[in-house]
């Protein structure tokens, strides 16, 4: 029990900067007192004691604003960052050394019984106020975006991003991700200039029209200096305004 405490207020130091003392991480932060609870709550439901384990973990979820249904199971070295509207389902599985920021829900998307809340693998980041949901599983050193709503399985070692959230393939990206971890910092799963993909989609097609419109007004004026005739349809044709829609995917 005190092995696993010792952890516990170790993993804060290691992923939390504003953590100063053990007396401070002890009396003040609401992710290690919830996960105390858990684990006794998650004791109480294996041996069949189910409405007590229900019980505290309703208390607990008043005490630290993180509510953790005493059936789900939880790895070592598990740390919950602010804590406040963190939500886990009951069949969710977290693996050792995960992280999860405030907002947070491991939900169902199913009524059924059984296996219906995610599950994490070890070294899993998810960022601020995002939902992940579902019998999906994020695979080893996976990290989910802020406000990312994931409903298929991330790989392992991958970033999700967006809604519904999507996997980043731009190495670039995955090389500033990986260079973030490096440098000790990545604490809400993406880069300071991290984009939803299908928005950077978007904007290069329209870096990619602008351009186009640039040469076809270029060959317009070497047809007119060369003599050719237009139609007039050609020539008062509507100009695209990037502008306009560079506003909306934003």
């Amino acid at each position: 029990m005190f092995t696993r405490l010792r952890e516990d207020i170790a993993c804060v130091f290691d992923r939390d900067p504003a953590a100063r003392n053990t007396w401070e991480v002890l009396t003040c932060y609401p992710g290690l007192h919830a996960l105390v609870i858990h684990r006794f709550t998650h004791w109480l439901w294996g041996h069949g004691l189910k409405w007590l384990a229900r019980w505290i973990s309703h208390f607990s979820r008043w005490f630290t604003g993180i509510e953790i249904h005493p059936g789900a199971t939880i790895g070592r070295r598990f740390f919950i960052d602010h804590g406040m509207g963190v939500v886990i389902g009951e069949t969710a599985l977290i693996g050792d050394d995960c992280t999860l920021y405030h907002g947070v829900t491991l939900g169902g998307t199913s009524w059924n019984k059984g296996k219906r809340h995610p599950t994490l693998e070890r070294g899993v980041v998810i960022g601020a106020g995002a939902k992940v949901l579902g019998p999906i599983t994020l695979g080893e050193e996976a990290k989910v975006g802020s406000n990312a709503v994931v409903v298929r399985d991330v790989p392992a070692g991958a970033t999700a991003v967006g809604i519904p959230a999507r996997i980043i393939e731009d190495r670039r990206e995955i090389a500033r991700e990986i260079k973030a971890g490096q440098m000790g910092f990545s604490a809400y799963a993406v880069t300071r200039n991290e984009d939803d993909p299908l928005s950077t989609a978007i904007h290069g097609l329209l870096d990619h029209a602008v351009e186009t419109d640039k040469r076809i007004e270029r060959l317009i004026k070497l047809l007119e200096q060369s003599g050719v005739e237009l139609s007039d349809e050609l020539a008062t044709a509507d100009k695209f305004d990037p502008q306009y829609l560079n506003k909306i995917v934003d």
